[in-house]
């Protein structure tokens, strides 16, 4: 088992979670929001790729860079990894886009 995948998935949403705490973009700014888009985004990413899944367009394929441990069948605890980082990087760009926006709007 290896975990490089994982843990780089982890250090990239970490690496996220201090940008929004020291520029308060999504969680500092409206936590209740953020936790309700992150949970939105991550249930539609999960049941996009149950169907995609049970349609057989998605299949797991053994990697020396993954840990091989699957939270369904053919859905790897590094997919979930995946998401969470994919829709938090999301609100975190969007969020930062809208302040730059404001910000030249205001000038």
């Amino acid at each position: 088992m290896n975990l490089v995948y994982g843990a780089a998935l982890v250090v990239s949403t970490a690496c996220l979670v201090l940008l929004d705490l020291r520029y308060a973009l999504v969680f500092r700014r409206r936590p209740l929001a953020g936790v309700a888009a992150l949970v939105i985004g991550l249930l539609f990413f999960i049941a996009w790729d149950a169907a995609g899944i049970s349609l057989g367009v998605f299949r797991h394929v053994d990697s020396h860079w993954a840990t091989g441990l699957l939270l369904a069948p053919e859905f790897p605890v590094e997919e979930l990894l995946f998401l969470v980082f994919l829709s938090y990087l999301t609100l975190i760009l969007l969020s930062g886009w809208q302040r730059l926006r404001t910000r030249e709007g205001s000038r």
